[in-house]
This record gives structure tokens, C-alpha cells and sequence, in this order.
């Protein structure tokens, strides 16, 4: 989807927005002196959008400007006298793209396919897609020979005429590694006030017009919600309208959520009178629905679009409400729980007596064997590439799916392929990415990327008029967990021990007192079922030659039918949609 372009005409920098999407504020276009900014997304407050993208005009007016980007989820194209900055936000949830040969870009976009269009597919670029889920949006490898991804946080500087005079990863004090205090400096309550201050500042700033917030019934959507209606009912705010956004199943293992869901409803309720409830009858929804339009639409492989059909049901309701905005408690997995990877901390620096403890420790409060425990929170990380061809050499058993973990190749990618497109290293950099040198603190970076996958938000962006936001995703949030010792955060038997804490006042027993929610297995499984028989026909029938030079289309249609008799497990069936999503993709190519 295109919502800001940049060309030149005649050697001109000519800077647009798309007009319907600045009309549903969408993106902000903003004239000075010093220049036009135009920003898909907002800056700084999403209520203050006009006033973000002014300001981030002026900050970077300056040349040679060494300002810190300001939090927000944006893509930005700043147009001065002299120069253009291209830029994006940390968290990278707005694309941006550019369009470069010889040094000199041609080029701008929000939309990959918008400028890849005749240009040459980039086979390396379907390897590092088919490493992992959190491959796509941190690499700035395109689906197209000479189109380039914006990363995170990060600056490029144009001449007027396009020449690339710099590429700059912007970093902040927040993105190093914090100072951890010693335990007996900091106790479980003083950290949950530092979350919940964290975690209010970063529902304040995503307040609209109209705000939406999904509502599961578990902790983590529960607790963005009350505090959105507890800003709302304060005053602290401008007034504006809630909507209170829930699916809900009347058959099958979730309706065993529904209890939790109009406990928490009646909760938020009670703090806010005036929210709206919109509870939406998904009883009907499988993955895999329409997945032709899910997957075949997105402007790159969407590794996600079988679970599509549940979010666009939601998506749909909460348009036809007017909201300009919407909250999910998404990110909070891995942000708000406590680390397991500082087990390898202390494999690494040798505190063996005290890994052994708080290792049988984890065990027993996860209900996981310590071999289990150990292999997965200090063997993989050190050696992820060996663990995984280990794990899948013991557990394959003539299976497609068996041991199939997230870096080794699947063996319906051909080894041929695999060999002359970098595929070994694409693995080696999604893992070094993924565990990094301080497994501990990279967990952070990749949940950034793997939590919230949402391009079906930018996909639906202008027809719903509104995008997702993540406030376990913000900056000072993360930041505040990173800093946290894990014998604050680990409190065996009772996961996300801090955010339950921070919220125990709010959330309402039922809700508060609950450590386990059903998964969604039920959809997958009755997608499998339903439309097993046209995946498998998707990739037998596929016409796109790059399908069948990169994919062995029987081995991958067994996979389909291993994963609807329940073989494998979530980290094989994950490397199964995504290549069943990029099978889609390239169809919706030919």
C-alpha cells in the first residue's frame, strides 16, 4: 500500500501523500521555511500528529543534526533546501522503501510492490524469509533486485538529486544495554511501579479519537484496556470514545474464554461507563479462509495471513465503529514475563551452582523438565544451527514436520536452491540476530519483530482507516523490563509476576488469578481440515517457476497433511505457513 511517494521529475524531488489516507489522518503532510515533511503513521502523541511531524521537520532541520528519534510508529520523508532524510521509528512498524542503482535512488515508497514492478526477483532475499518469522522486517533485503528496506531506527541522507550520502542507525541511551540493579535494590513492588508508570505513558500517547482496544480476557489486553479507560474517565485525557473490541467462540475449547472475557468487560465497564462493547461472533472463522486474498494482497510474503480471517473479522467491526486507532496487548509474552535467556548469563559466566537452582527453579515453575529447560535457554542459544540439526535428525522418524525448528532448512526447500542462494547464511545471520552475543538482551530485539506481526494492519490501513499499536512494544516499556534482575521478574508458578503486580489493582480476580489461556490450535486445526485439500492443490498446481525451482512441492504437500494429523509442533507449522504464504504470493505474481 502506497501512502507517501517520493520522484523526481526533470532532477525535482517531488514529495506526495496519498490523499485518502491523509484524510483519515493516515499521514500527515507539513509545510516551513525549513522544508515538507510527510509522515505515514505519528510521531511523538498520536492525538498531536500535526504537531509530531512539525517537530520532527525541525529537529532535523539542522545539518549535520544528531537529534534522537522520537518515539511513535512512523516512516517519514523530510524534503529541505539541501537535502532529504528518509527515516523510520525504532520499532519499525510503518514500511518505508527505496528504490537505488549506482548509488542514487529513483525512487520512494511505503510499498515494495510499488516499486519493484518489472524489476528481477531477489532469491536471497527468499532465503532469509524462509529462516523465521522475525526474517522479514529487519533485513533490508526486498522481494526485488534494487529495491531496499528502511531498518529500524534508522537515517538515510539524499542529495537533491537522490545520491546517498549516508545510512545511519540512530540509537538512543534506551538501546544499550541498561544497568541492571542488584536484586536485594530493587523488590517486586518498585519494579511494578516502574512498569505500570512505563505502561501508562505509553497507552497515554496512543489515545485517539476514538480508540479501540481488543479485549481477549487475558491479562495482557485486559490490562491496556483498563487503563485506557481509566485515563478516559479521568480526565487525563481529551474526552474521546472507547470500544471495547472482542471475538468470541460459542463452540469448542474457546468458548472456554468467554467467562474470562465478560469479566474483564464488566471490569473496564465499571471504570468507564460510556465504552462501547463490540463482541464479535468468530464461531464461524478458520485459518486459512480466503487465504488467496490474505496472502496473494501483501506487499511482501506475509507469514501470518492463515491467522488473517480472525483479525479482519475484528478488524471490520472496529472500522464500522469509527475508531482511529487500536490497542492490543500483543508483545506482552515475551516483554512482561520474566527472561529465561539470563540462564545463559550465567552459563556464560560461569555461575554453574547458581544456574543449576534457578535453572530446577524454572522446571518447576513452568512445569518443563530441567533438561528441557537447560537445552533450550543455554545449549540453543549457544549453538542454535547444531541444536536444531541435532533435534530434527533425532525427532524426524521419516517425518516432513518432525524436529523442525526455526533456522534449519525444511527439507521441501530444495538443497540446490538453498546452496545458491545464501540459504546457510541467512540462517547463521536470523540466529545470531535472534540469541545475538548476550542471548538475554537480544530476546527484546526479536520480540519487537516476532510478537507483533501486523501487515494485514497496513494492508487494511485505508479501507479501515486506522493502524495497530503495541503498548508492551514501547520503548520506555521495554526498557524498563530489560533493566529489571530476573530474581524481580521470576516468581515460579506465576508468570508476568511484575505486569500482575503493577495491575493487581485494576484487573479483576478471575483475570488477574489466571496463568494459562487457550490457544488458538482450534482454528488451525479446523483450517487444516477445511481447506487442507486446496493447500495441497496450491502447490501442486502453482505456476510461478520459482515455486518449483525453490520448493519440492510433494515434500511440502506432505507437510500440509503431516499438520492435519496434528504432526509437529509451533515451530514447524510456522515454517510451513510462511511458505505456504510465499507459494500464495508468488501466484498472485505470475
Amino acid at each position: 500500500m502506497e501512502a507517501l511517494r517520493l520522484d523526481w521529475a526533470d532532477g525535482t524531488p517531488e514529495l506526495s501523500a496519498a490523499g485518502a489516507m491523509a484524510e483519515q489522518g493516515l499521514v500527515t503532510k507539513v509545510c516551513s521555511p525549513a522544508g515538507t515533511a510527510v509522515v505515514a503513521g505519528w510521531v511523538g502523541s498520536f492525538r498531536g500528529r500535526e504537531a509530531g511531524a512539525r517537530a520532527l521537520l525541525d529537529d532535523f532541520g539542522r545539518p549535520g543534526s544528531s537529534s534522537s528519534l522520537p518515539n511513535g510508529d512512523y516512516a517519514a520523508v523530510l524534503l529541505y533546501r539541501d537535502r532529504i532524510l528518509l527515516m523510520r521509528d525504532r520499532q519499525a512498524r510503518i514500511p518505508l522503501f527505496f528504490r537505488e542503482s549506482g548509488g542514487r535512488v529513483s525512487a520512494v515508497s511505503t510499498s515494495a510492490r510499488g516499486l519493484g514492478g518489472g524489476a528481477a526477483l531477489e532469491p536471497r532475499y527468499f532465503c532469509r524469509y524462509l529462516t523465521g518469522n522475525t526474517a522479514q522486517p529487519h533485513t533490508e533485503l526486498t522481494p526485488f533486485t534494487g529495491v531496499h528496506r528502511l531498518l529500524g531506527g534508522e537515517v538515510v541522507e539524499l542529495s537533491l538529486t537522490g545520491l546517498i550520502r549516508g545510512r545511519l542507525r540512530r540509537h538512543s541511551d534506551d538501546d544499550h544495554d541498561p544497568p541492571i540493579p542488584a536484586a536485594d535494590a530493587l523488590r517486586l513492588g518498585d519494579a511494578a511501579k516502574e512498569l505500570r508508570l512505563a505502561l501508562e505513558n505509553a497507552v497515554e500517547q496512543r489515545l485517539g479519537r476514538t480508540t479501540a482496544c481488543h479485549v481477549s480476557g487475558g491479562a495482557d489486553s485486559t490490562s491496556v484496556a483498563l487503563l485506557a479507560a481509566q485515563q478516559r474517565s479521568a480526565g487525563g485525557s481529551p474526552p474521546g470514545d472507547l470500544v471495547l473490541l472482542a471475538g468470541c467462540f460459542g463452540r469448542g475449547e474457546l468458548a472456554g474464554e468467554r467467562p474470562y472475557l465478560d469479566e474483564a468487560m464488566a471490569e473496564i465497564r465499571r471504570h468507564a461507563p460510556a465504552a462501547s462493547p463490540l463482541v464479535i461472533d468468530t464461531g464461524d472463522v478458520a485459518d486459512f479462509d480466503d487465504f488467496r486474498h490474505h496472502a496473494g494482497h501483501a506487499d511482501e510474503p506475509f507469514a501470518h495471513a492463515f491467522r488473517a480471517p480472525f483479525w479482519s473479522r475484528l478488524h471490520a467491526a472496529a472500522a464500522g465503529s469509527g475508531c482511529d486507532i487500536l490497542l492490543t496487548g500483543c508483545g506482552a509474552d515475551p516483554i512482561a514475563d520474566a527472561n529465561p535467556l539470563h540462564l545463559h548469563r550465567l552459563a556464560r559466566t560461569g555461575q554453574l551452582r547458581r544456574l543449576t537452582s534457578e535453572a530446577r527453579a524454572w522446571a518447576a515453575g513452568s512445569e518443563r523438565g530441567l533438561r528441557d529447560v537447560v537445552s533450550t535457554c543455554v545449549l540453543q542459544p549457544t549453538l542454535p544451527l547444531a541444536t536444531e540439526r541435532l533435534t530434527t535428525l533425532v525427532r524426524r522418524r521419516r517425518t516432513v514436520l518432525g524436529g523442525l525448528g526455526n533456522f534449519a532448512r525444511p527439507r521441501w526447500l530444495r538443497s540446490g536452491f538453498a546452496r545458491a542462494h545464501g540459504y546457510r547464511e541467512a540462517s547463521i545471520a536470523e540466529s545470531r540476530f535472534v540469541f545475538g552475543r548476550r542471548p538475554e538482551q537480544s530476546l527484546y530485539d526479536a520480540a519487537n519483530y516476532s510478537a507483533a506481526p501486523d501487515p494485514l494492519s497496513w494492508l487494511r490501513a485505508r479501507q479501515d482507516g486506522f493502524f495497530l499499536s503495541h503498548p508492551f512494544l514501547d520503548p520506555e516499556v521495554v526498557t524498563t523490563m530489560r533493566r529489571l534482575p530476573a530474581a524481580v521478574t521470576f516468581c515460579p508458578g506465576r508468570p508476568k509476576a511484575v505486569l500482575r503486580e503493577a495491575m493487581a489493582d485494576l484487573l479483576p480476580p478471575g483475570v488477574l488469578g489466571r496463568t494459562v489461556k487457550i490457544p488458538f490450535d482450534q482454528l488451525y486445526a479446523r483450517g487444516l481440515r477445511t481447506h487442507g485439500d486446496e493447500l495441497v492443490d496450491l502447490c501442486r498446481t502453482a505456476r510461478h517457476p520459482l515455486v518449483t525451482e525453490m520448493f519440492d512441492t510433494e515434500a511440502l504437500s506432505q507437510a500440509v497433511r503431516e499438520a492435519q494429523y496434528g504432526i509437529g509442533d509451533a515451530y514447524s507449522w510456522d515454517r510451513l505457513n510462511s511458505s505456504l504464504a510465499l507459494v500464495m504470493w508468488l501466484e498472485r505474481l505470475y
